[in-house]
């Protein structure tokens, strides 16, 4: 109870500093604009469009520094609104007629919220738990009670034999193998007052396993997935070790709509759908763009647009699903052998769009997007190569797909063979071509743990380099 509850305090601490810094850069933002006449405009900053736009925006800067005192003295006593339970359904006492529930319900909710039972296993313990004690042959659950409850005991040693059995169904052998070898399980009871039954929920620490880094995968001529997030689909493409994409983009929807629980269980769906794929094509690793969309986030109706078009862009940015499809694409592919690589999101959309549209259209059937071109950029860069395609190189041709992929041209001395014509430039021998394959696909770092960051060419050695 100790830990749990200081969790909560630091977590609720991290998100009034987070808060803080968020107001500070909206006021310095509107500060900037309001510095400069209406109409007019100083560097790159533009000043409001009339006289009625920079009064409101005079009042929201006040709103925002109250707000921003508040969080502030907040911070400075180290007391952070805390609600065991949840703020949302302690509001919802006050308008249960709008809530379509009676005191009752809401009581028995509240109730639900607020219940705190759990235990973490012990490795060593009988069946990984000595607290909450599951047994693997009769699904019994027993507890060990407080000294003022021993009294209602009915097991030995001060415990509470519970009359119902419980069963596992997903990932059933990964627990019968921990609890038969007394390893540490962790047990959480929770309460569902809406359909009027309980819960046992189970989890373990993972074991550890040195995944394949990008260098690696390389080495050892695996493919790549590379997948493009967007507000409504995933596209995706595969790509070869050499950056060549390889069979038919994939278009994987999206729909983030209605409460919490559903958009999560829609975004779950899309990347099991994803995971399936990479493991149908027998892909190493699935790359994806290291998103975030903070500053945007935080900054708001100031630097992306006005009106109704800016409105829509900001309910579109706000509605991608950045650092959980990331946090929950990492998790589940872990646990399929399969590595996460982050890179990094500058001019994929553009150069893919530019270089990688035209080609995939030439060799699939269906209908290629910008989306699709963009999330062979992604994958390009997660392999070291640029994102330019070599022009006027579209034959099948092994030794053509390897110029293709890796856009190399070998200067140095004139290789041994047939010379050049004069104004003609020397072709690179096959033993140039791939050492020049080689060096090209050694500019990705590994990286920490299961998301591993490739960094390739910055943009802005790409852009010397076109």
């Amino acid at each position: 109870m100790t830990r749990a509850s200081e969790d909560q305090y630091q977590l609720s601490m991290r998100c009034l500093t987070d808060e803080r810094a968020a107001l500070r850069r909206r006021i310095d933002k509107i500060r900037q604009r309001l510095a400069v006449p209406c109409g007019e405009r100083r560097a790159r900053v533009r000043g409001y469009a009339d006289r009625n736009e920079r009064w409101h925006k005079q009042r929201r800067l006040q709103a925002l520094q109250a707000r921003l005192v508040a969080v502030e003295r907040h911070i400075d006593q180290g007391k952070p609104s805390i609600t065991v339970g949840g703020r949302r359904l302690a509001r919802v006492r006050h308008h249960l007629a709008d809530a379509h529930l009676t005191e009752a319900d809401w009581q028995k909710r509240w109730a639900a919220a607020r219940l705190f039972l759990t235990a973490d296993g012990e490795t060593g313990a009988p069946h990984g738990n000595y607290t909450i004690t599951v047994d693997p042959s009769s699904g019994k659950v027993s507890l060990v009670l407080p000294e003022p409850l021993r009294y209602l005991a009915n097991a030995p040693r001060g415990r509470y034999r519970l009359s119902c059995t419980v069963a596992f169904s997903h990932r059933r052998q990964e627990w019968l193998d921990r609890v038969s070898a007394h390893r540490a399980v962790r047990y959480d009871i929770a309460c569902d007052p809406a359909r009027g039954r309980w819960y046992l929920d189970a989890s373990w620490s993972a074991e550890t396993t040195a995944l394949p880094g990008p260098q690696e995968i390389r080495t050892l001529g695996q493919k790549l997935l590379a997948v493009d997030l967007n507000a409504d689909h995933l596209a995706a493409c595969i790509l070869d070790p050499l950056g060549n994409p390889v069979g038919e983009p994939y278009t994987i929807p999206l729909e983030l709509v209605g409460p919490t629980a559903t958009r999560d269980g829609h975004l779950r769906a899309a990347i099991s759908t994803l995971i399936a794929v990479a493991r149908k094509h027998h892909c190493a690793a699935i790359v994806v763009e290291n998103l975030g969309f903070t500053d945007a986030r935080t900054t708001g109706r100031e630097t992306m647009g006005r009106g109704r078009r800016g409105k829509h862009f900001r309910r579109t940015v706000a509605g991608i699903p950045t650092a959980r499809f990331r946090e929950r694409l990492r998790g589940m592919a872990y646990h399929q052998g399969l590595l996460v690589i982050a890179v990094d999101p500058a001019y994929t959309s553009a150069w893919g769009g530019k270089y990688w549209t035209a080609p995939l259209q030439q060799q699939t059937r269906t209908t290629v997007t910008r989306h699709h071109a963009a999330s062979v950029a992604i994958g390009r860069r997660a392999l070291g190569h640029r994102a330019r395609r070599r022009p006027g190189v579209t034959a099948p041709d092994r030794r053509i797909g390897m110029r293709r992929a890796t856009g190399q041209t070998v200067h140095g001395p004139e290789p041994a063979g047939p010379r050049a014509r004069p104004g003609q430039r020397a072709r690179p021998t096959q033993a140039a071509r791939l050492d020049c394959a080689e060096a090209t696909s050694s500019r990705c770092s590994p990286a920490l743990k299961t998301v591993r960051r490739a960094t390739g060419p910055t943009p802005g050695q790409q852009r010397q380099e076109r």
